[in-house]
């Protein structure tokens, strides 16, 4: 993510929001959640540690009002499972294009 100068326009601030699954949880946990500095960071950490960085906006405005440790909702499952299975097939050697969800 490119840092800027600081935006004083009406925009949102980002969000970002990471998720943890092992097979001890039934469904993916939220590990980490924040907005604007904290949420650079958050994604920072994961491409500093090659974790894939997805962008959804809508998705992690909904994540982010979860508490840390929560199960995601099973409303949110589809969208969730859309998210892994593109990096499943994710080559990071490919020329950078749009995932289709």
């Amino acid at each position: 993510m490119s840092k800027s100068k600081e935006n004083t326009s009406a925009a949102p601030a980002k969000r970002a929001v990471a998720l943890k699954y092992n097979r001890d949880n039934a469904a993916p946990i939220v590990v980490a959640s924040g907005m604007g500095h904290l949420a650079e960071r958050i994604v920072e950490v994961a491409a500093d540690s090659g974790v894939p960085v997805y962008e959804d906006n809508s998705l992690a405005t909904i994540l982010s009002q979860m508490k840390l440790g929560q199960e995601i909702p099973s409303s949110l499952y589809q969208a969730v499972v859309q998210i892994y299975a593109y990096f499943l097939e994710f080559d990071p050697d490919a020329p950078e294009e749009k995932p289709v969800v």
